[in-house]
């Protein structure tokens, strides 16, 4: 059974069951007070039966049958017997009701037990033990309260008229109040019930209180923010190894083929020389790809402060080592006031990688043992501008520069994967950067804009 249906059914019962027990307690009360009310009413008949005996200074049978006359109608099917002192009968009225076993009455009655209560049927009977002028009575009256069960039996029946309207009020608003309370929960479990990893991340749309179906929504959304991001991750680092690296390792494969069929001892050390740079290369190449699969999943950048003019500085100290022969000229295009216009929040390693593949692709197609590096900034970014000689770009393939594994013309015979500068485009993109390319007289520019905040 459903939430829904359990809400109803529990208020629905509670609710019924406690109208059905005050309105039995109702009737009961009622009853009970008629009961005594009548009872009340019988005793007084008796009293008033006597004294009116007691007046009468003799008692012929034409005075007693006025009397009887007299008080006929006061109650409904009424038999009333006074005995004297000594529970001789003294007076019994004409109505022909029996009363069944009076000397049980009589003998129950004395000066110590002075009410004794009785039901005979529907019939009321009641014992009295009376003193009048310093004699003692007793009196024993039994009648029907006629108009009393009338008034008990059209009370009952409002009862129920009234029990079976609120069993179908409370029914049909149990109904409407259960759906109204379940409503945002069963929209929220249909939606949990349809989530699909396969689809973007949506958060559940909910009205923002303290209730408990807001708190859960928001706690299923940080959860499914967080499954969503893992998910993403997974799909996007698979996607990006399998795709981008078919080609890198590819071409390694082809270098050990190389290695392998090659006779001559320097060629081997040269061609393995290769591969080790190739595969240092493809490393980089992995680090990076998992950074952006990381951002790219929904993962929050990391980002720490960074002095641009250091990292290139050790990047080109790490190149100088495999290729020494080759020499950066690293110089500021600007004067810089102070060391927050070279700090940039960034991640450091796709940072280096975006600087260690700019100044690799200098030392490749630079027909120069030399580099320039310039570093200029202002109070809202920094401009970094790498210079190298060598044959251009031609203008109709500047469109496809960063696009996956494009090489140009200038490239052949250059080793290479052609995902350097996809990579490069894509951190730089992640930071809120830029980046162009400007061919110019034999010249090649890259030129990288970072924000400073």
């Amino acid at each position: 059974m459903n939430i829904r249906n359990r809400i109803s059914l529990y208020f629905s019962l509670t609710t019924i069951l406690v109208s059905g027990v005050g309105f039995l307690l109702i009737y009961l009360l009622f009853s009970a007070n008629r009961e005594e009310e009548f009872q009340m009413r019988q005793k007084q008949k008796v009293q008033m039966t006597l004294e009116m005996l007691a007046q009468v200074k003799q008692a012929d049978g034409k005075l007693i049958e006025e009397i009887d006359m007299l008080t006929i109608h006061d109650m409904y099917d009424e038999k009333l017997l006074l005995f004297n002192g000594n529970k001789v009968l003294i007076y019994s009225s004409i109505d022909d009701v029996p009363i069944h076993f009076p000397e049980r009455i009589l003998a129950q009655l004395t000066p110590e037990n002075r009410w004794v209560e009785a039901k005979d049927g529907l019939y009321d009977v009641v014992g009295a033990y009376l003193m009048y002028k310093g004699k003692s009575f007793y009196g024993i009256s039994k009648a029907y309260d006629k108009f009393g069960y009338k008034k008990l039996q059209f009370l009952g029946l409002i009862l129920i008229i009234t029990f079976i309207s609120i069993v179908l009020v409370v029914i049909v608003t149990s109904f409407y109040l259960s759906k109204k309370i379940t409503e945002r929960l069963s929209t929220v479990t249909r939606k949990i019930t349809e989530y699909n990893f396969e689809e973007n991340y949506t958060p559940i749309e909910i009205t923002y209180s303290r209730d408990e179906v807001s708190l859960l929504t928001q706690q299923f959304n940080k959860l499914m923010k967080r499954m969503n991001e893992v998910f993403s991750f997974q799909k996007h680092a698979v996607h990006h190894i399998s795709h981008e690296l078919k080609t890198p390792i590819s071409i390694l494969v082809s270098n050990f083929e190389k290695i392998e069929s090659e006779t001559d001892l320097t060629k081997i050390k040269a061609l393995i020389q290769v591969q080790k740079e190739d595969t240092k290369s493809l490393s980089e190449i992995i680090n990076a790809l998992l950074e952006i699969a990381k951002t790219e999943s929904g993962t929050t950048l990391k980002q720490n402060k960074i002095r641009i003019d250091e990292l290139i500085f050790d990047v080109a100290e790490e190149l100088k080592k495999i290729y020494p022969a080759f020499q950066f000229l690293i110089d500021y295009a600007t004067h810089t006031e102070s060391e927050n216009q070279l700090t940039i929040f960034a991640n450091k390693r796709l940072i280096k990688s975006v600087l260690m593949n700019l100044m690799q692709n200098a030392i490749l197609y630079s027909t120069e043992n030399k580099s320039k590096v310039l570093i200029g900034a202002n109070e809202k970014s920094i401009q970094l501008i790498f210079e190298n000689s060598g044959t251009p770009i031609s203008e109709n393939e500047i469109h496809y520069l960063f696009q996956h594994f494009f090489r140009g013309e200038n490239s052949v015979g250059k080793r290479g994967f052609g995902l350097g500068l996809v990579l490069v485009h894509k951190i730089i993109t992640l930071h809120n950067g830029t980046i162009s390319y400007q061919a110019n007289d034999q010249q090649n520019t890259f030129l990288i804009t970072i924000p400073l905040s």
